[in-house]
């Protein structure tokens, strides 16, 4: 920090109470100056050769015959004052930037100019701002801070402007020149941590990181930042994802609770102003801000009921990058009073407005029929991989809100939908999901077990899910027998070189109703079938199932290492010999069933070939259906 110091007597001022100043000298004091109630006793000779204000009232107070001076409005108050009576006397004085505005504006009321004395204050503290304080970086974000208090007078003498300037400037400077200290405590470089060195052994020179500055101007109240940040756009060398880290470091530093999603406590008016400032201020460019951010500044600014213009055009922003966030941006915590721990409404707004875009976007991208060629379907593979990271998204944020006991089954059912129709490489996550919220919900119906479970489809399911799944207690017996079953029809499938075989006939007869794989079957079979579950034996058989796929398929690969010319007869026949043990194990866990007719007789009248060509019929809600008939 730069310091000014002026006058060479030692200070000879002293304090009798809280009211009063005195200069300790021999000579008697011939005036008294009132500053908002503090008194002053002074000698006239020194005060008015260098105030020309202060000569002006003492002679309208000699005309009055008062000998004290009332000044109420003066800049800065007593304090003020007291450094310019100093100066007066040639007392010793040091001014620094918390207090150099202050005097400045106290002397320019005092009217402290060349033109009644040379060298006057007036001068010496403009000499001091514009050849010290607004040439350093801190004292400059200092002294701004100091004219907030002092406006208008900051203004008309054009402090605030230097102020602006200087910070923009520095702001917006190469990197490379960057010499004064800083603070940066966010995140370290590995050379200021000093891990970076060059692989002869020399220690690099240390990087200063292009957010340098983002720090110290959190110290600044919202007006002041405002005008600090629109003046460095104007400089037009900052990057805007570099003024997006600034306006989220300020929103993180000065609203309370923002980094949990919510406002705690404080002045809402204050912070509401924060918030629609900082959307003002936000760039327009997408991907300048990270979505966690937006996401986050949606949520205040719904709590604090900021204007409707400004959420949707941040919720419009929000589903442009949704599929940039993560399952913890989401996880916003719900109002007081709410029955769950967790915002769902917030999420559900928020992938609606995701769909939203992407048919936008999609309108927008593909060009008329007649217009329209193969070459030319880049974009839409990149709407797809949006819209899978959106399912990976929706997917890891069910399982963390089924946890929840409170979270009713329609939340997350209509959240899960939304995105049922999204690419998924594999359904691992929304499986994982639905059984946390079985484990969490243990009470649910067995309609409700139904619903949720057809959600997921059996198919797209890992070989590591699938284990989970047939020794899971918690799902429904059909669930588990379909897993096994598509397992079987995977491990046929490779055996043939098939990517999409038909199934076998031996295969679908030993399936309930003789046609598992059919639409229908879904809506025939008794709800008795979803409600049961599984017993210890029969898991026991169907893991055991399981595991000798795994193991066929291991030493299937290993026959191919070792014997090449006949790896594909031995792997057929290991495929072959695993469906036909798996055969009874499907018939026994479904005779008790079919003999006590639970199993409608519509079922077992499906052909191979009629399902299959109700499968190629079926719309994307029939197919899931169909997959966990």
């Amino acid at each position: 920090m730069k310091f000014m110091k002026l006058g060479s007597k030692p200070d000879s001022f002293q304090t009798n109470g809280d009211n009063m100043r005195f200069v300790a000298t021999e000579l008697a004091t011939d005036m008294v100056v009132n500053i908002g109630g503090v008194k002053f006793y002074l000698h006239k000779f020194p005060l008015l050769s260098k105030s020309a204000r202060l000569q002006k009232l003492v002679g309208a107070a000699n005309v009055e015959s008062n000998d004290e001076i009332h000044i109420q409005d003066i800049p800065g108050g007593p304090a003020a004052f007291e450094v310019c009576a100093k100066f007066c006397y040639g007392m010793t004085v040091t001014l620094n930037a918390y207090d150099v505005v202050a005097a400045r504006c106290a002397a320019e009321y005092l009217e402290m100019y060349e033109t009644v004395e040379k060298g006057n204050l007036v001068y010496k503290i403009d000499v001091f701002l514009n050849s010290s304080i607004f040439r350093s970086w801190k004292d400059s974000i200092i002294v701004l801070q100091t004219t907030r208090s002092l406006l208008p007078w900051c203004e008309e003498l054009k402090v605030v402007s230097p102020c602006l300037e200087s910070i923009a400037a520095k702001a917006s400077i190469d990197t490379s020149k960057v010499d004064w200290s800083y603070t940066y405590n966010r995140k370290k470089l590995p050379s200021e941590n000093g891990s970076d060195i060059q692989w002869n052994g020399v220690r690099k020179a240390q990087m200063v990181p292009k957010d340098w500055w983002v720090e110290d101007l959190c110290e600044l109240d919202i007006d002041s930042y405002k005008r600090v940040i629109t003046t460095i756009k104007t400089k037009g060398t900052i990057s805007n994802d570099i003024i997006g880290e600034a306006l989220r470091a300020y929103a993180f530093r000065r609203l309370p609770g923002f980094s949990k999603g919510t406002i705690q406590g404080g002045d809402f008016n204050k912070y509401r102003s924060l918030v629609e400032t900082i959307l003002w201020l936000l760039p327009t460019e997408k991907g300048s801000v990270p979505c966690s951010f937006l996401i986050r500044l949606l949520k205040a600014a719904i709590l604090l009921d900021c204007g409707e213009m400004g959420r949707r055009e941040l919720t419009k922003r929000i589903g442009q990058q949704l599929g940039e966030a993560a399952v913890t941006d989401l996880l916003i915590l719900a109002s007081p009073g709410e029955a769950t721990s967790f915002d769902v409404d917030f999420v559900k707004n928020l992938v609606e407005e995701f769909i939203m875009q992407e048919k936008l976007a999609r309108a927008d991208r593909d060009p008329p029929l007649e217009l329209e060629f193969p070459e030319d379907r880049s974009p839409r593979y990149a709407s797809d991989a949006s819209k899978a990271m959106v399912a990976k998204l929706v997917d890891g944020y069910l399982a963390e809100i089924a946890r929840d006991p409170n979270v009713p089954l329609s939340s997350f059912v209509v959240l899960a939908e939304m995105v049922s129709g999204f690419p998924r490489a594999t359904h691992d996550g929304l499986y994982r999901a639905i059984d946390m919220y079985l484990k969490e919900h243990l009470g649910i119906s067995k309609s409700e077990r139904k619903k949720i479970c057809r959600l997921m489809d059996c198919k797209k399911l890992s070989m590591d899910a699938s284990m989970h799944a047939v020794q899971n207690e918690r799902l429904p017996l059909r669930v588990v027998v379909q897993v096994l079953f598509f397992e079987q029809v995977r491990a046929a499938a490779a055996a043939n070189g098939s990517a999409t075989p038909n199934v076998p006939g031996s295969v679908r007869a030993s399936l309930p109703g003789g046609s598992h794989g059919s639409s229908r079957s879904a809506t025939t079979n008794t709800e008795e079938d979803w409600d049961s579950v599984p017993t210890a034996e029969k898991l026991k058989a169907l893991k055991g199932e399981l595991v000798t796929l795994r193991l066929t398929d291991r030493n299937a690969e290993k026959n191919q290492n070792n014997e090449p010319k006949t790896s594909a007869e031995k792997v057929t026949a290991n495929r072959v010999k695993g469906l036909l043990m798996s055969k009874k194990v499907f018939s026994k866990l479904w005779s008790n069933k079919e003999r006590q007719g639970d199993i409608s007789s519509t079922d077992t009248s499906e052909s191979p070939d009629s399902s299959n060509a109700e499968e190629t019929r079926s719309t994307p809600s029939q197919s899931r259906r169909h997959s966990l008939s």
